[in-house]
């Protein structure tokens, strides 16, 4: 009798006992489950950290002119090509440019080759072919100068610059009133520069007239987010009024 006492005396304390290890051990796993989702909060501080340099990696085009290219930064804000064509659907504006474009020019820093490829830069041959680059090479000899004209006028430190002072573009020319453009988006600007030539020893100013083709959207043959030049006459026949 005593022993089975004493056995049913310590089974409430084993109870209790392993009870009491259940408990903990459930406690331990809450501790776990709660305390679990504590390092990933810790790693998601992290990941900006680990992720920043993700967009230079995935995109480095748009980050690397940013940092190594000051002056290629700078064209794109000012919404220029590399070549300082103008990115713009303003034909009236691009037409501008492009005709003080052809009509100026340094023999004092740059060759002749210098200067009759940064202006090819801005003449966009269409698809069809249609504006071929001997008629650009034509015309620009039609402004005065030519491989041969441009080493005498070196020797001179010879330099041009002009100045637009007015435009007329589209039904404002009567050429175009009578023989409308062939496609929607195409355009006909005619410029009237203030031209000076200057040489060591002699200052020479008149007026030029210069017509400009001009392809801009919703032309099937354009970028979509600019107008492009297809074209100029600096031939006095061929200038469009």
């Amino acid at each position: 009798m005593s022993q089975e006492s004493g056995r049913r005396g310590r089974s409430p304390a084993r109870r209790l006992w392993i009870f009491a290890a259940a408990l903990a051990a459930v406690v331990a796993a809450v501790l776990v489950l709660v305390g679990s989702p504590r390092p990933p909060s810790a790693s998601t501080t992290s990941v900006p950290a680990t992720s920043s340099p993700a967009p230079s990696a995935v995109h480095p085009s748009p980050s690397a002119p940013s940092v190594s290219s000051g002056p290629a930064t700078a064209r794109a804000a000012e919404g220029t090509s590399a070549t300082g064509v103008p990115r713009t659907t303003n034909y009236r504006a691009l037409a501008k440019a492009a005709a003080e474009a052809i009509y100026t020019w340094d023999t004092r820093s740059s060759s002749y080759s210098d200067i009759y490829t940064r202006l090819r830069g801005w003449w966009e041959v269409l698809p069809d072919g249609s504006n071929p680059l001997a008629v650009f090479a034509q015309e620009f000899e039609a402004t005065g100068i030519n491989a041969g004209t441009f080493a005498s006028l070196a020797g001179q430190k010879a330099f041009r610059t002009a100045t637009s002072e007015s435009i007329t573009c589209d039904e404002e020319l009567a050429k175009v009133r009578e023989r409308p453009a062939p496609w929607l988006g195409l355009h006909v600007c005619t410029v009237s520069l203030r031209v000076v030539d200057r040489t060591a020893t002699s200052t020479n100013a008149y007026t030029a007239p210069v017509s400009v083709m001009l392809n801009c959207p919703p032309a099937a043959s354009a970028p979509s987010d600019r107008c492009t030049m297809v074209g100029f006459y600096a031939a006095p026949s061929r200038i469009v009024y």
